[in-house]
């Protein structure tokens, strides 16, 4: 409770809305409450993880702008969460069967057909242990999960507010990313002595789909942008993705997936119009008609957008 008391994680998950949207979401096959082994390849990047993807990650970003001290900083609170997560499944784990060991002795003693009232009131005391424990366990899981998606927001939000207008390449990735990389990868070295691969991919593993779409929605909010911004924007996402993959239980080719999604929408921006055109016409589904009509309304130096750009747009995208 020190860990996550007044912290915005903590609260989130407890709305009906991230609830809802979170239980929904395909990753979560790797929380321990659910029977079965982890799925390893459950995070790609299909039609289901895409749409709930997008809807958390816009309840997300619409929480802008995030605070300091509405997260939780502090890496010790965080590796104690992952930690605790542990140990209480396997005191779920422990209890559960201490009650199936109750039962068959219970069964030996008595009968294979008699149970008495007294027989199986501890039995179902023991299976509510069971319950709490485990729904602690997965609680644990999710604040971190969502913690480090409010901190991938929290670093890139000031991304909306920049003009990519440098008059020469940069050699590095803008410094929001590098403080972002230089957490993830402290954090998963730091938590992995204590939670297994797979409970390490639910925790960091949304940090690419609301990094992706905090990427492309900040173009909304740019007034200009040139060839060395887009260069630069396509550098943030390289030390992304070399992050995000460096950690071994992330599903590697689904981050390509997702950052290769938004380098190639901001290299739409070097297109001539009639390109752009072209490439709507044959990738219609591929960004939504508001993401195609953002391409326009930013201002790309040396590009000419006829006046009825909009509306040559939009009559493709109705077709």
């Amino acid at each position: 409770m020190e860990a996550v008391l007044e912290k915005q994680s903590y609260m989130l998950i407890g709305r009906h809305d991230i609830e809802k949207l979170m239980r929904l979401d395909p990753s979560s096959a790797y929380l321990p409450i659910l029977p079965g082994q982890f799925n390893m390849e459950n995070n790609s990047l299909d039609a289901e993880t895409i749409e709930v993807e997008l809807e958390l990650s816009e309840l997300l970003l619409n929480l802008r702008p995030i605070k300091q001290e509405n997260l939780i900083h502090d890496d010790n609170k965080l590796i104690l969460l992952a930690s605790l997560s542990d140990s209480l499944e396997y005191v779920a784990d422990s209890i559960e069967r201490l009650g199936q060991t109750t039962r068959k002795l219970s069964n030996h003693a008595e009968g294979k057909y008699h149970h008495s009232r007294s027989d199986s009131a501890p039995t179902r005391s023991l299976a509510s242990f069971v319950q709490d424990y485990r729904k602690l366990a997965v609680d644990c899981l999710k604040v971190l999960r969502i913690e480090m998606q409010l901190e991938t927001i929290f670093h890139m939000q000031g991304m909306s507010n920049t003009e990519y207008l440098d008059d020469q390449d940069a050699e590095e990735p803008d410094d929001f990313i590098i403080s972002l990389t230089a957490q993830i990868t402290r954090r998963d070295e730091e938590m992995a002595p204590f939670i297994s691969n797979a409970k390490r991919n639910y925790i960091f593993g949304g940090i690419c789909g609301v990094a992706a779409y905090t990427s492309i929605k900040a173009l909304v909010d740019m007034k200009a942008i040139n060839l060395f911004g887009v260069q630069q924007i396509y550098r943030n996402t390289i030390a992304l993705e070399q992050a995000l993959v460096a950690i071994p239980s992330i599903n590697s080719e689904a981050v390509q997936q997702r950052l290769d999604r938004v380098r190639t929408y901001y290299e739409l921006l070097n297109m001539p119009f009639e390109a752009l055109l072209a490439f709507i016409t044959e990738h219609i589904h591929l960004f939504s008609a508001a993401e195609y009509a953002n391409l326009l309304s930013v201002q790309v130096p040396g590009r000419e957008v006829p006046p009825d750009a909009q509306d040559r747009v939009s009559e493709i995208l109705s077709l």
